[in-house]
C-alpha cells in the first residue's frame, strides 16, 4: 500500500485468504488503489510467468525467506516476471539472527535448509507488534491465542540465497547488512534505538540483525 502511495501500479501476492481480505479492504478503505491475489507466491511466479506478465520491479519484505522450502524455484519465477532490466529487492532478518532463541542462546542451524518444526505453531506477531510498528494503534489481538497447526520454517544462509538469485540469471547490485530490526522486538532485553528500530543488549558485540539486497535481469 505504501508503494501504491508513491505511485506505483501494484500487485500484492499472500497466501492467507485474511491478509487479502484486510489488504483489499484496507484498499477501498483508503482509496489507494492497489490489486491484491490470493497465492502460494512460488506457485504464483510460475503461473505469472508462463502467462507473459511482467513487472519492473518485484519486492519482498520481513520473514519471507523462512517459509520457502525451494530457493531455486522461487528464484527462477522472480526472473520470469521481471521485465527487461528489471529489479528485485529484498528486505529481510537476517539469517545469522535466526540461529538464535528468544533468549538469545544459539539454537538453530545456519543455512543448508534445514526445516525447522515448532509444535506451537505462528503465535498473533502482527498484534504482538502493534506497538512497535504502529504506535497507538486500536485494536487488539487475540487474547491468549493458540495456534492449533504446527508451522515450518527453513534456514537458507546469505549465500544461500545469493546463489539461487545468481543461478536465476540475476545480477548483483547492491548488498546491506544492518545491527538492528524494524520493528520486530524478537528476542528478550533488546535495545530500542529510535525510529521503531531494535538492537543486541547494550553491553552485548553487534551482530547483523536485518539485510537488504536488490539484483537486476540484464536487458
Amino acid at each position: 500500500m505504501s508503494l501504491a502511495a508513491l505511485g506505483a501500479a501494484v500487485t500484492g501476492v499472500d497466501i492467507s485468504d485474511s491478509a487479502i481480505d484486510f489488504a483489499r479492504t484496507l484498499s477501498a478503505e483508503s482509496g489507494i488503489a492497489a490489486d491484491f491475489e490470493r497465492a502460494d507466491v512460488s506457485a504464483w511466479l510460475r503461473d505469472a510467468g508462463a502467462a507473459g506478465r511482467k513487472f519492473d520491479r518485484v519486492f519482498s519484505s520481513y520473514g519471507t525467506v523462512i517459509w520457502l522450502p525451494d530457493l531455486d524455484e522461487c528464484a527462477e519465477g522472480i526472473a520470469g516476471v521481471l521485465a527487461p532490466n528489471g529489479r528485485f529487492v529484498l528486505v529481510e532478518f537476517h539469517p545469522f539472527a535466526m540461529c538464535f532463541d528468544e533468549k538469545w542462546s544459539l539454537t538453530y542451524p545456519y543455512g543448508g535448509g534445514t526445516p525447522v518444526t515448532e509444535p506451537g505453531g505462528v503465535g498473533d506477531y502482527v498484534a504482538d507488534s502493534a506497538d512497535l510498528v504502529l504506535p497507538g494503534a486500536q485494536g487488539d489481538g487475540v487474547e491468549n491465542f493458540e495456534n492449533p497447526f504446527p508451522s515450518c520454517e527453513f534456514n537458507w544462509s546469505i549465500a544461500e540465497v545469493l546463489g539461487a538469485l545468481r543461478r536465476a540469471g540475476l545480477t548483483l547490485e547492491s548488498f546491506d547488512e544492518y545491527p538492528y530490526a524494524n520493528g520486530w522486538h524478537g528476542f528478550e532485553e533488546m535495545a530500542e534505538l529510535g525510529g521503531k528500530r531494535w538492537g543486541v543488549p547494550a553491553g552485548r558485540p553487534e551482530i547483523p540483525l536485518m539485510y537488504s539486497l536488490s539484483v537486476r535481469l540484464a536487458d
